[in-house]
């Protein structure tokens, strides 16, 4: 069994912290997890939020894929249950459990890209971010109250929620569901760096000292597809 030890107490913590929000979310979550060097990236995909969302945790050594049998170990990069994960950290000794792979969901073999992120301008500030996310969640609220109860059916608060969460920040092309996600896992908080938004190909990614969410951008520019 591969064993991951973490740079110390506190990133164990916050990667039990990533894997307990996820699993509010999804108790039967998958997460893929990609270690290269010292670095590993823990994705995930809320289904609330139609993103996915990345954890980079530090590692104290380089983890290694010790269940190779023939050759040389290879990086680690497998799919696993975010249950067991959790299950797994052991946040005083810095170290997690890496479980057994799981059949991937298909958001698992379709990432963003390693390289190629480009600055993009436009990012309102943290303040403003949170309140146009506080304005969405305050606007679907009473849009579903409001409903009749014949008309208050699945399809229809679906309908309104898409219509309210794909909404985009000002000029970005950023979807208001980005930020909500980054909100609710914990990644846009009101202490630390300001948030940054990248573009690469088809992505966008909203990057907070946290943690990262990106999503796939539609129309003419999404033309392109990292599978790994």
């Amino acid at each position: 069994m591969t064993v991951l030890h973490l740079a110390d107490e506190g990133e164990a913590a916050d990667l039990a912290a990533f894997l307990s929000r996820l699993l509010h979310y999804d108790r039967g979550a998958a997460v893929r997890i990609q270690a290269a060097g010292t670095a590993l990236a823990v994705f995930g995909r809320p289904p609330s939020f139609e993103v996915l969302a990345i954890r980079a945790v530090r590692l104290a050594e380089p983890a290694e894929d010790r269940s190779a049998e023939d050759g040389p170990a290879v990086a680690l990069d497998v799919t696993v249950s975010a249950g067991e994960l959790l299950e797994s950290v052991d946040e005083p000794a810095s170290t997690a459990a890496v479980p057994a792979a799981v059949t991937g969901p298909p958001w698992a073999g379709v990432l963003p890209p390693r390289g190629g992120w480009r600055p993009e301008p436009g990012l309102p500030a943290p303040d403003a971010l949170r309140a146009a996310v506080g304005a969405a969640v305050a606007e679907f609220r009473s849009r579903t109250q409001e409903l009749a109860p014949q008309q208050r059916t699945r399809a229809e608060v679906d309908r309104i929620g898409r219509e309210i969460w794909s909404r985009t920040i000002g000029d970005t092309g950023l979807p208001v569901r980005v930020v909500h996600a980054a909100q609710s896992l914990g990644f846009l908080r009101p202490e630390g760096d300001d948030p940054a938004l990248f573009a690469s190909g088809a992505w966008l990614r909203l990057r907070t000292p946290y943690g990262s969410v990106a999503v796939r951008r539609v129309g003419r520019e999404a033309l392109g597809v990292s599978v790994r």
